[in-house]
C-alpha cells in the first residue's frame, strides 16, 4: 500500500492509503489510524454509507481520541471501486458510492463490485500484514455501511470479536435502497438477496451464540428511519432467534455525522471490551 498522506492525531498516526486491488480490479483507497505506541494493537473496521469515500468517517466522526485510550487501530476503506471502466448509475443510491458489501453477480457490476471478498480477505490481510495488529477485529458502520457490518460479522463470525452500527439498513429486502442495489448486484431472485440481509440472517440462526450483544444505535429523528431503516425488524429477529440486540433510540438525532460523533466513543469502548477479553 502506498501513504499518499499522513497526519499526527492524538499521540497516533493516521496514514491515507492506495493500493491496486487483486478482488476489484481497480485502485482502491482507505484510512488507517494506529495509535502511539508499540502495540500489536486489534483492529476496529468501519464501513461508510451511501455516496461515501475513506474519508468521511476519517474527517467527520471524531472516533481517534477513543481509539488512542484505548489502543485501537481503525480501518476505513472506501464503498465502492472507482474509476474509468468501472459501471456506475447516475443515482446516488447504485453504483460508485453505493457497493452495499456484497459480491455482485450480475452485469455490468459483477467485474468489479466484489465488495463483500475485498472486505473479508484483502482488505483484513494487507492490514494485518502492514500493520502491527493483534489480528483481532471487529466491524462497525454506518446506514449501508451499518447493514454491511452486520452481514458481514454475522456471515463471517470467525473474523470479528464482536459487532455494531449507527443507523443500519437492517432489512435490505424489505426496504427501497436495499431491492434496488440487490436487483441490479444480485438478480431477479429474491431468494438469493436474503443471505446479505441482517434481520432475515438473526432469524434463520447464522451467526448464532457468536456476539454476546450487537450494539444499534439508531437516531429517532432520522428521515430515513421508517421507509428504509427499519430497526424493529433486527429488535424482532434478534426475540425470535435468542440474540441479544441492544437497540438505543436517541431523541432528537438524525443520519448525519453529528449523531455518529456524538456516540462514537460508546462504540470504540464496546469494541474494545471484547477485542481485549
Amino acid at each position: 500500500m502506498e501513504t499518499v498522506k499522513q497526519h499526527q492525531v492524538h499521540g497516533g498516526t493516521l496514514r491515507y492509503l492506495t493500493h491496486d486491488s487483486a478482488t476489484t480490479g481497480t485502485p482502491m483507497t482507505l484510512s488507517v489510524f494506529v495509535p502511539g505506541g508499540e502495540g500489536p494493537f486489534p483492529v476496529l473496521i468501519w464501513l461508510s454509507g451511501l455516496t461515501c469515500t475513506e474519508d468521511n468517517f476519517t474527517t467527520k466522526a471524531g472516533a481517534y481520541a477513543a481509539a488512542a485510550a484505548h489502543g485501537v487501530i481503525i480501518v476505513a476503506p472506501d464503498t465502492s471501486p472507482r474509476g474509468e471502466g468501472v459501471a456506475d448509475d447516475p443515482a446516488y443510491d447504485l453504483g460508485q458510492g453505493a457497493g452495499f458489501y456484497v459480491d455482485a453477480t450480475e452485469a455490468p457490476w459483477a467485474k468489479h463490485f466484489r465488495m463483500e471478498t475485498y472486505v473479508v480477505e484483502e482488505l483484513i490481510g494487507l492490514v494485518d500484514a502492514e500493520f502491527p495488529t493483534t489480528k483481532a477485529r471487529s466491524i462497525s458502520g454506518h446506514s449501508m455501511g451499518g447493514h454491511g457490518a452486520l452481514t458481514l460479522a454475522l456471515r463471517h463470525p470467525h473474523l470479528f470479536r464482536s459487532v455494531s452500527a449507527f443507523a443500519p439498513i437492517s432489512s435490505p429486502t424489505r426496504c427501497p435502497w436495499g431491492e434496488k442495489a440487490f436487483g441490479a448486484y444480485l438478480g431477479p431472485d429474491r431468494a438469493t438477496w436474503e443471505a446479505h440481509d441482517a434481520a432475515r440472517l438473526i432469524e434463520g440462526g447464522v451467526g448464532a451464540g457468536c456476539y454476546d450483544d450487537i450494539l444499534i444505535d439508531q437516531g429517532d429523528a432520522d428521515p430515513f428511519l421508517v421507509e428504509q431503516l427499519k430497526p424493529e425488524l433486527l429488535v424482532a429477529a434478534g426475540a425470535a432467534a435468542g440474540q441479544a440486540i441492544t437497540v438505543r433510540m436517541q431523541p432528537g438525532y438524525d443520519h448525519s455525522y453529528f449523531f455518529m460523533a456524538s456516540f462514537i466513543a460508546d462504540h470504540v469502548a464496546f469494541h474494545a471490551r471484547r477485542l481485549m477479553a
